[in-house]
């Protein structure tokens, strides 16, 4: 039975679409690459990201029944939902005020231990029936040149 884990962090200060983009990045990677990736990915938001990732490792390894191999685990899934924005209000001309919507985004990341590959037994596999082969091609080539005669005719 594979293990699962995730972790969630809520408010960070960023919009979804731009943690959306990074976490495009680390889907479906082992954690080691994926930590290296967000490493060095230019976006101040993979540093949270990593440590959203760190803490799902971290569930991983508490969880009952880990195997203990943290090579094993891979980034199973990763979004990020919008969270609530902060209304904002700036000064604009002739007495008018824009609205300025600072955004935040709920960080999720789930790891997911990737299941043993058994090797294949070593037992001779079971003999099967053979059917009768088929005339080969040669003996059915005069039958077609015949057939073809006849259409010209």
């Amino acid at each position: 039975m594979a293990i699962e884990a995730h972790a969630t962090a809520k408010y960070v200060r960023t919009s979804a679409q731009k943690a959306g983009l990074v976490m495009d990045l680390i889907r479906g990677r082992d954690v080691n690459k994926a930590l290296a990736t967000l490493t060095f990915t230019r976006k101040a938001i993979s540093h949270d990201i990593a440590k959203v990732l760190r803490s799902a490792i971290a569930n991983a390894q508490q969880k009952e029944g880990f195997g203990g191999d943290v090579d094993r685990l891979f980034v199973s899934a990763c979004y990020a939902n919008q969270g609530p924005g902060m209304k904002r209000i700036r000064p604009a001309p002739m007495g008018r005020a824009f609205r300025v919507v600072k955004r935040t985004a709920h960080l999720t990341v789930r790891v997911s231990e990737r299941p043993v590959k058994i090797a294949a037994s070593t037992a001779p596999a079971a003999k099967t029936k053979t059917r009768a082969k088929a005339k080969p091609a040669e003996a059915a080539a005069p039958k077609a040149r015949q057939a073809k005669a006849k259409k010209k005719a």
